[in-house]
């Protein structure tokens, strides 16, 4: 694969190539290669650097669109550096302006599922900029891995959000679509306002996460819709672990959230997510909140969640 100079010129070579009728390997040499737009990564396909910080995809688009954005299954990511430029998708544009984004948030029509992405050995660098997620997993997928992810800057580090068919949050229909069958392992993220976060989701396992210098560290959340629209062979809120964490915070508010309420944004009810086997464990957190009301662990409504051994020092 050769790439030069012209970001227009390198956009256009690699879309082509993932947009051609069969799926392969895109082997990216060593360098930064600078593209006009982000790339969309159709299913069946492996690509692939030399590692994170000698092959570096710098996108210099600020429409939000991720540098790397998978709408197929069957995919391998792995030794790369992805930057994506600045940008501010807002509150409900979690999947937009990422490093990479898995799936999507808002669907016009009932989607296939995405199944079977691995991601390996990736570097999500935001730098200063903390507006957009670093890694987005939505909506309609299942069966994904992320290992050896390091992120610096951004919003969240992985955002794991449940996804919808629907023209914007207010006017959901449903149904809505759960990620599943996920495991996030060796995680690293610095200098980013959140580590991550798991909204509405069920069969999920997060290992052995260092989250240094943020202002919150992870979140375990219901969705503002819980699953009210959700079809009843799902099981939303089942089978979450967390483990060996570690977080070192600096925030207002706390440095975990483990909440089982929320609040539609199609009609404002408040429902509870009843959580099953969900166990937060073996998770040391530092630091001291900045706010008046601050704690290092907050937990509403979330009966369904064991903790254990979680070690708290402030400072």
């Amino acid at each position: 694969m050769r790439l030069g100079d012209d970001p227009v010129a390198n956009h256009r070579t690699l879309q082509d190539l993932l947009d051609s009728r069969s799926p392969g390997k895109l082997e990216l040499p060593p360098g930064e290669h600078r593209i006009a737009e982000g790339l969309r990564v159709p299913g069946g396909w492996t690509i692939r650097g030399s590692s994170p910080a000698d092959t570096r995809l710098v996108c210099e688009s600020r429409t939000g669109h991720p540098v790397l954005h998978v709408l197929g299954g069957e995919v391998s990511i792995s030794d790369l550096g992805l930057r994506p430029a600045p940008s501010d998708p807002g509150e409900h544009g979690g999947d937009r302006g990422t490093g990479l984004t898995i799936g999507e948030y808002l669907y016009a029509a009932a989607p296939e599922w995405i199944t079977d992405v691995d991601v390996r050995r990736v570097h999500v660098d935001h730098g200063s900029s903390r507006a957009a997620n670093a890694v987005g997993v939505m909506g309609a997928v299942r069966g994904v891995t992320l290992h050896d992810v390091l992120v610096t800057g951004g919003y969240t580090g992985v955002a794991v959000h449940w996804g919808a068919v629907g023209a914007d949050v207010s006017s959901i229909v449903g149904p809505t679509y759960h990620p599943h069958r996920l495991t996030v392992s060796d995680l690293r993220v610095r200098d980013a306002v959140e580590g991550f976060y798991l909204s509405s989701v069920h069969d999920v396992r997060v290992t052995g996460a260092c989250l240094r210098d943020v202002e919150m560290g992870f979140r375990l959340l219901p969705g503002d819709n819980t699953n009210r629209f959700v079809s009843s062979s799902e099981d939303v809120g089942a089978r979450i672990e967390v483990s060996d964490v570690s977080v070192r915070w600096d925030g207002p508010r706390y440095a975990v959230r483990i909440a089982g309420w929320g609040r539609s944004e199609v009609d404002g009810v408040v429902t509870v997510l009843a959580y099953r086997d969900c166990v937060v464990r073996d998770c040391r957190i530092a630091g001291a909140g900045t706010g008046e009301n601050w704690s290092p662990v907050l937990v509403e409504s979330a009966s369904g969640v064991t903790l254990d051994n979680i070690t708290v020092t402030t400072r």
